[in-house]
């Protein structure tokens, strides 16, 4: 029955609402909490040499192929240009599983600029993503290439919602907080890695890198958006 899949994602999303809400869901004395699953978005370690490990993967380290193990056999590979920019090797997945959270994951390689250029000539096939960018899909025999390329940066898009109150009792007060337009706010945590971008009307963005590459995060964000208080919204 087609209906099965629809309510076991809505479990889904009930379970990780819970989890995100829950007040003592990430503290190490309360009850329970031994039981709580690993990979949670919130549980990001920093290791001794200076890289994060965020959903069981090292940036700067995991490769695509660990992601797979991660993840699963879902995943889509390709560069993603914009006209006149030479892109980057991404993998896509439509759905993961982070704990008990539901959502999609983008994850940008660390690829040197020649390979790129050279995984991008014998692309076997180019399509519009949008007006002004385009997917190219490799060469199947340049898979494996693809595959042992370290993991730059991690985009999760969670299927459950967040609002401040939650990315607060969750990652903690950020370094700063930036909101860009009408809709968006950018939580930003420069010693984690992350910026969790809390949209008002659309889908919440969590970007991971290791902390020491945060400006890939911050820099686009330039002087131009409004900074919130941190004692409230």
């Amino acid at each position: 029955m087609k209906t099965l899949p629809v309510i076991a994602f809505l479990i889904a999303v009930v379970i990780a609402a819970f989890v995100w809400l829950r007040p003592d869901s990430d503290h190490p004395s309360a009850p329970g909490i031994q039981d709580l699953p690993k990979g949670l978005p919130w549980q990001i370690e920093i290791l001794a040499n200076g890289n994060s490990r965020v959903f069981g993967l090292e940036l700067a380290h995991s490769t695509l192929d660990d992601a797979r193990g991660r993840f699963g056999d879902g995943m889509k590979i390709g560069i993603v240009a914009a006209q006149g920019e030479a892109g980057a090797l991404e993998a896509y997945y439509d759905t993961v599983t982070a704990g008990v959270f539901l959502g999609r994951m983008i994850l940008v390689a660390a690829l040197d600029p020649e390979t790129l250029a050279q995984l991008r000539e014998r692309s076997i096939r180019r399509s519009y993503m949008n007006d002004t960018t385009y997917r190219y899909d490799l060469d199947p025999e340049d898979l494996s290439v693809a595959l042992r390329t370290p993991i730059a940066a991690m985009t999760f898009i969670p299927a459950a919602n967040l609002d401040a109150e939650t990315v607060l009792k969750r990652f903690g007060p950020p370094q700063e907080r930036l909101r860009t337009g009408d809709q968006l706010e950018h939580f930003l945590y420069p010693d984690k890695g992350l910026d969790v971008i809390v949209d008002d009307q659309g889908k919440d963005v969590l970007q991971y890198v290791v902390p020491r590459e945060f400006a890939r995060l911050r820099e686009p964000l330039g002087q131009g958006g409004m900074r919130v208080p941190s004692g409230g919204r």
